[in-house]
């Protein structure tokens, strides 16, 4: 069996080239912006869709999960993570010891191997089949004799 090289830490975000697509936004917005005074305030949509993709995001190491938001940032040690709760849209979320659910921007339920990895086993993996127990014989019940329908 080989060794795993385990990550120091793993970081969950938007890939940093969507901002081209922002970038692309703000050049063909230009002849909107300038038709009429005012309408300048349309460049603040990419300029804040820049501002989310480059801040939005959840890294994890070896001792706690930092998950930055659009305005402010949480930190949960692994001692303090109770759960994980995964969405109908496969968005995960961290439970607390005080039940409080916390957003994990951009993971989802495929990186959840990779969350149990860095996590130095505090977390399951889902994706591993259980262990196997080793199987008693089961007994088998006494036969009853039956008595078989006679056609008369």
């Amino acid at each position: 069996m080989t060794d795993q090289q385990v990550p120091q830490r793993l970081v969950f975000r938007i890939p940093a080239t969507a901002v081209l697509g922002a970038l692309l936004f703000a050049i063909t917005a230009t002849p909107f912006a300038w038709a009429a005074p005012g309408l300048m305030a349309v460049y603040v949509i990419p300029f804040a869709a820049i501002y989310w993709i480059l801040r939005v995001r959840t890294t994890a190491d070896a001792e706690r999960i930092v998950a930055r938001t659009l305005f402010g940032r949480h930190v949960l040690a692994w001692a303090d993570l109770r759960a994980l709760k995964v969405s109908a849209r496969s968005w995960v979320r961290a439970v607390d010891e005080d039940g409080k659910e916390l957003p994990l921007p951009n993971v989802r339920t495929r990186h959840l191997p990779a969350l149990s990895l860095i996590s130095g086993g505090r977390l399951d993996d889902p994706t591993e089949p259980p262990a196997e127990k080793p199987e008693e014989p089961a007994e088998e019940p006494a036969e009853e004799p039956r008595e078989e329908a006679r056609a008369e």
